[in-house]
């Protein structure tokens, strides 16, 4: 199988109105990958992990790890074995480290297996300040010195045990933590932790190498450091924001799309936020369709006041949905708010769905409210990330017209071939130069 690497000249060219039919299959959580990949690095052991999704920000991992010293090998298409029987360093490279956020995982793995870590600032999507303080007071409590001089310096004589309380419920502070505190002699108790589906798949894959950790699904982490762990197998489980993207996608070309390999319990938080946009799903053990024809009605709430769908750190709805649910709010009949709470630059794109003819008011950097529906035309567009470019997505599908999306590297970063998936349900899209 042909893997895609964008290019940064590369658009994609959408002629819109047609429904999505048949069947697609969800892939695996880049967010629950790029944690597990770091993890790798605690053990001396090879590790074999599948449904890997094949996207931009896991390569980029891929190719950190492989820099650190451990041996990295594509064993399939979404199957990748790693093996650090040795680590050669404990600098991160800076080139690679600007084009992801979770560059930064690799900090707690590094300490609980070299004692030291040398990382760069992190990349990632520019949707808002993203503090790295929680990694920074969790480390410090196990016993980490810090030095900030354009790089993050960590060292450790050796990690301890310690009741940690993060000030914010951070997804990947919380990673960071559970690695570190992994192999850190002693008790760790992990207070506000976040409990977001990835990170539950983090913690029973490093349970299956033999991670002693308690509490997972709350927000209570309890970890018993041991002195090693051995290698293993682990399938990465479904990405449920691919899920839910497909779900709006479906919902607003009026097509009978069935979803494969979900799982229903990552969507408790979130199905009755699509509810309230009007989309109706019917759950059949592991796959989930949207019926065709729907007629997107907002739900009031009682006494006929206007709803809203507010984000939060899980179970609330996940942040990164609320560009999707923006996007297929646009098509419902009703008026809604969409509450951006977490990242202050989430919702700039608005404009360019108000430029197709989206009747969307932006109240400030955090709330958007939407009317619909509206009739969209296509537009020409740039993709500023990952999130806002599913959602560009989803209102080129629903368009009069032939749209096209720049900076679809973006978008690439973290839908594996969308492109070539969507082609599949019936949908006209192109991938060009230009």
């Amino acid at each position: 199988m042909a893997i895609v690497t964008s290019r940064a000249a590369e658009s994609f060219v959408i002629t819109g109105g047609r429904p999505l039919n048949g069947t697609i299959r969800a892939a695996g959580n880049k967010n629950g990958a790029l944690p597990i990949l770091a993890a790798c690095l605690l053990t001396d052991e090879p590790v074999r992990l599948t449904n890997v999704p094949h996207i931009r920000d896991v390569e980029t991992m891929v190719e950190l790890i492989g820099d650190l010293g451990a041996d990295t090998e594509w064993t399939a298409p979404n199957e990748i074995r790693v093996h650090a029987a040795e680590l050669s360093s404990h600098e991160l490279d800076p080139t690679l480290a600007s084009q992801i956020r979770a560059s930064f995982l690799l900090a707690g793995p590094l300490l609980a297996r070299s004692g030291r870590a040398s990382v760069p600032p992190p990349g990632g999507d520019v949707i808002g300040r993203r503090r790295l303080d929680p990694h920074i007071h969790a480390f410090a409590e196990l016993g980490v010195e810090i030095e900030l001089n354009g790089r993050y310096e960590m060292r450790t004589d050796g990690l301890r045990g310690k009741h940690v309380f993060l000030d914010e419920a951070s997804v990947m502070a919380t990673e960071n933590a559970v690695m570190a505190a992994s192999l850190a002699p002693g008790d760790t108790v992990i207070g506000n932790a976040a409990c977001e589906p990835h990170i539950q798949d983090l913690c029973r894959f490093l349970v299956s190498l033999g991670a002693q950790i308690e509490g997972i699904g709350s927000n209570v982490l309890r970890i018993h450091g041991v002195d090693r762990l051995r290698g293993g197998e682990w399938r990465i489980g479904p990405e449920h924001i691919e899920v839910c993207s497909f779900i709006g996608l479906a919902a607003v070309t009026g097509g009978d799309v069935t979803i494969a390999d979900v799982n229903a319990e990552d969507l408790a938080p979130i199905l009755p936020a699509f509810d309230r946009l009007g989309v109706r799903v019917e759950m059949h053990g592991s796959s989930l369709r949207v019926p065709p024809g729907q007629e997107l009605e907002i739900k009031d709430d009682l006494g006929g006041q206007i709803p809203k769908i507010e984000d939060g750190p899980w179970p609330a709805f996940p942040a990164d949905l609320t560009s999707i649910a923006l996007a297929v709010a646009t098509q419902a009949r009703g008026t809604i708010l969409i509450f951006e709470k977490m990242f202050e630059n989430r919702l700039f794109f608005v404009d360019k769905l108000v430029s197709m003819g989206a009747r969307i008011i932006l109240c400030d950097p955090h709330r958007a409210v939407v009317t619909g529906p509206a009739r969209l035309f296509a537009q020409q567009m740039a993709s500023p990330d990952i999130r806002a470019g599913m959602a560009m997505l989803i209102a080129s599908l629903c368009a009069e017209g032939t749209s096209t999306i720049g900076n679809i590297g973006e978008i690439d970063r973290g839908y594996e071939r969308i492109d070539e998936r969507l082609r599949t349900l019936g949908a006209q899209i192109e991938r060009v130069d230009g």
